[in-house]
């Protein structure tokens, strides 16, 4: 089952990264990739965060500002080929026939549905709040394959009070692995996000993806904005080749000292280097994204091209 483990001994690059000069088990190996890089563009629902209705009844939704239906609509004046469909907006009763209204709408602008995401928790401790958590990836993992988006990103989550990190991550080990044997069977890749928690670090991730189980259709969501370490980019680089979805923020935010705009050639960069073939997704989360997305896209378009 672990037959890709391997040992990668005494580099630099890995005791730079763990902050050691001894020789390291630090991962299984990522998916050898001959071909050469090709990115293709995406925007995140969640850069319009604060103008949708989160979970919301039709009536809600409805007089929202913003709706999948217009992020959608949104996308193809954009130019975009494809939109990825954050969960929290989704409405409070999730429908098949709403889930096939939007799979008919993407089809018709020409749009793609790169992925959708979920908040789930998999630290949690064995109980009726686990199964909550496992049963809602189960969910999602069949709405995206109704819709045909091919990947989720998912949470690892935070340790429990009073609880241990290494408890906390043999328990979120096994509830990725849990709900990979039934992403499997639906074709819908899972992507471990790099988002705090116990994947605040590289170090953290890389021992997380080393005890999962060697399955084709587990990877790393790569967030460009989410390390907080002394060197975000160093850090990018080490989870970069393990990416199935990437996505961009404009802006980084070095321990935790302020946000700073983001050295997105650089960021870039990691990607082709690491011969990263598909969506690059904006998740704009600053102020006024109807005036400061298009500016990002173009930027974007130009550095994937």
């Amino acid at each position: 089952m672990k037959s890709r483990r391997h040992f990668l001994a005494g580099t630099a690059a890995a005791a730079t990264l763990l902050g050691t000069s001894s020789p390291l088990a630090i991962a299984a190996d990522p998916p050898i990739r001959v071909q050469p890089s090709m990115m293709k563009l995406s925007l995140a629902a969640y850069s319009f965060n604060n103008f949708f209705a989160r979970r919301g009844t039709p009536e809600q939704i409805a007089a929202a500002k913003m709706s999948l239906e217009k992020f959608i609509a949104y996308c193809a004046e954009q130019q975009l080929g494809a939109a990825e469909l954050t969960g929290y907006y989704f409405p409070k009763d999730v429908t098949p026939e709403y889930l096939v209204s939007l799979k008919q709408l993407t089809h018709r602008l020409g749009i793609e549905i790169s992925g959708t995401a979920i908040g789930n928790n998999f630290c949690l401790p064995e109980g009726d709040a686990r199964d909550a958590q496992l049963a809602e990836c189960r969910q999602w993992i069949d709405y995206a394959a109704t819709m045909g988006a091919p990947v989720i990103r998912i949470f690892a989550g935070n340790v429990p009070k009073g609880d241990s990190e290494e408890a906390s991550i043999e328990r979120c080990v096994a509830g990725i692995n849990q709900s990979l044997e039934y992403a499997a069977t639906k074709g819908v890749f899972l992507a471990l996000e790099n988002h705090g928690g116990i994947t605040a670090t590289p170090k953290q991730m890389l021992s997380i993806i080393d005890k999962v189980d060697d399955s084709p259709w587990f990877g790393v969501n790569f967030d460009s904005g989410n390390f907080r370490t002394d060197d975000p980019y160093r850090d990018l680089e080490a989870i970069a080749p393990y990416t199935v979805n990437a996505q961009i923020k404009v802006c980084v935010d070095p321990n935790h000292k302020g946000k700073q705009p983001a050295d997105l050639p650089r960021i870039i960069k990691i990607l082709k280097d690491a011969k990263y073939r598909g969506y690059v997704t904006l998740e704009f989360e600053e102020e006024n994204p109807f005036e400061e997305i298009p500016k990002h896209l173009q930027q974007l378009r130009e550095l994937i091209s």
